[in-house]
């Protein structure tokens, strides 16, 4: 499983004021003594999503924004565990419910991006 530190949660919190969602999964995440995985389950089920699963249930909701995430604008970010700009992406721009912006963009940085997103590298069409 997947922890956050209280340290890097406080450390969000302080970032992403303006996002009150995103303030909510952070408590969550803290709640479940930061234990991703079983936040985003809570989180999905407060956002009106039904988890069929428990283990890897946040991984394969992870893969529906790899489009997004796999961005050249995002990967030196999430290499570097910063997540912000991807959060404020998802919450503005994409179908993502906001209670669960935070877990994707922690799960892609925690595992890291280039494997999350080896599958969509080699699955792209090269350029002629």
């Amino acid at each position: 499983m997947l922890s956050i530190p209280l340290i890097e949660i406080t450390q969000l919190v302080e970032r992403l004021v303006d996002y009150p969602e995103a303030l909510r999964s952070l408590q969550e995440i803290e709640d479940c003594d930061g234990e991703l995985n079983d936040a985003a389950l809570s989180l999905a089920l407060r956002a009106g999503l039904e988890p069929t699963e428990n283990e890897g249930w946040l991984e394969g909701f992870a893969k529906r924004y790899r489009h997004i995430a796999c961005l050249p604008e995002f990967r030196a970010d999430l290499k570097a565990q910063q997540v912000i700009a991807l959060v404020q992406h998802l919450t503005q721009n994409s179908q993502c419910p906001n209670l669960l912006v935070v877990p994707v963009a922690l799960y892609i940085s925690k595992i890291g991006v280039d494997s999350f997103c080896q599958s969509f590298d080699n699955s792209r069409v090269p350029a002629e």
